[in-house]
């Protein structure tokens, strides 16, 4: 059991909102327009955020509300006219309407202002207050809100078919690599949402002006049909019942992640056992040896670190199955909200908490693994600092950073251990 940092507030907090957390699974559907129902500010903060972790344009409108139109409006006027707005300049195949703090407080009906544009506007609306949960649960929820609203009921089954939905902490490769594994067991495969498509670093025509790739709203629609629906992380587990509901003959499968040997030996067993195959594709049986020999490797350099991580319960979870295989010891784990499966994880201190909190364990430890505004940290207690989560806004290529499956725990692996040298070396010289 976590403790709560005893704290009355957050000074310094490590986590991100909900509102975020849509706005990016809208970016995952093609030719999308996510559109935030609040105050501009709050849209061009996220804007800027995203543009400056992924050095590509970011697609959002904002209703623009401010403190008179919140009062005098119930957000049907704001709503309809940022439609008018939307599809006077381009013609979305969805618009991805979201809450803010602002509006939830004010209790818009944005169900109801969705109906009055439908004749207009295909729309999907989720409810995600910036006052409760994180990046994780406003990901989640959109894709729940996506499942109900779009996905039609079925009760046949396409053998060819598999949907992966994923959790907000994986990167776009990590999506591709994902996909692309699966389909060397003979699938299709989709996912919900599909970063992998639009938010991967690719050159496009008129990017920005709408999402410039992902699943196809169409697609979205016959998702009912999958054969195989694979949730990743724990806060994507309900999306999996949620398509449960639309055909109850889809065969469902769940993981907490993809990093390390354990977790990637469970995912490929059950794809072996769907398929009545004995062992899976040649390059995956390679990949399998080549993370065994870095295991090896760099045990002896990770083995005798002791970590911090500060990162939303997901991706803390798969960062630090993966390091405790090669011999990490984990002094903390600080997240952003309680997740039942970190109690599972080997470590001293388990806290929800904010960086403040994450500075008080660094003096026994020799590295954080955190976000970029770990840095300040990192560099005042003169500790190593690998980058993981949003934002990272000084490394280009974050969204071509892989940690998953077999070959990507081995570059994670490579990465920490190389830092880990490089940084003991620095302090050496400065001696």
């Amino acid at each position: 059991m976590e403790a709560i940092s005893a704290k009355p507030l957050q000074l310094n907090p490590i986590k991100l909102s909900q509102p975020m957390g849509a706005m990016l699974c809208f970016l995952g559907i093609k030719n999308c327009m996510p559109l935030m129902h609040g105050a501009q500010g709050c849209a061009s903060f996220s804007k800027v955020f995203f543009t400056r972790h992924f050095n590509d344009p970011i697609a959002v409108q904002t209703t623009a509300v401010n403190d008179i139109t919140a009062v005098i409006d119930g957000g049907d006027y704001a709503i309809s006219e940022s439609i008018k707005n939307i599809t006077a300049k381009v013609k979305p195949d969805l618009v991805g309407l979201f809450t803010t703090g602002l509006t939830e407080t004010k209790g818009d009906d944005i169900k109801g202002a969705s109906k009055l544009v439908e004749d207009i506007q295909q729309m999907v609306y989720v409810n995600t207050p910036d006052f409760e949960g994180s990046i994780e649960s406003g990901f989640s929820k959109s894709i729940e809100a996506i499942i109900q609203q779009l996905v039609q009921s079925s009760s046949e089954i396409d053998s060819n078919k598999a949907l992966i939905i994923p959790n907000v902490n994986l990167k776009p490769i990590e999506v591709e690599k994902i996909k692309d594994t699966i389909s060397l067991f003979g699938y299709e495969v989709f996912s919900l949402p599909d970063l992998s498509e639009s938010l991967d670093g690719h050159l496009g025509l008129k990017q920005g002006a709408l999402t410039s790739g992902g699943i196809s709203v169409e697609d979205i629609k016959k998702l009912g049909s999958s054969s195989l629906v694979f949730t990743i992380g724990k806060s994507v587990e309900k999306c999996g019942e949620k398509i449960l509901e639309k055909n109850p003959n889809i065969k469902l499968f769940h993981f907490d992640s993809l990093g390390g040997l354990e977790a990637s030996d469970k995912f490929f067993k059950i794809l072996c056992k769907v398929k009545n195959i004995s062992q899976p594709h040649p390059s995956i049986v390679r990949w399998r040896k080549r993370h065994q020999d870095a295991l090896l490797d760099t045990h002896f350099v990770i083995g005798s670190a002791n970590v911090v991580i500060a990162l939303e319960p997901d991706q803390a979870i798969s960062v630090a199955n993966t390091i405790i295989e090669a011999g990490a010891h984990i002094k903390a784990i600080v997240t952003t909200h309680r997740n039942d499966l970190l109690d599972e994880i080997p470590c001293d201190n388990l806290m929800i908490g904010d960086f403040e909190d994450v500075e008080s364990f660094l003096h026994e430890s020799d590295l954080v693994i955190s976000n970029f505004h770990a840095e300040r940290l990192a560099i005042k207690h003169k500790k190593a600092l690998l980058v993981r989560g949003y934002p990272d806004f000084e490394s280009l290529g974050n969204q071509l950073k892989n940690d998953i499956l077999y070959e990507g725990s081995s570059y994670l692996l490579f990465e920490l251990a190389n830092l880990i040298n490089h940084h003991k070396l620095g302090v050496e010289n400065e001696h």
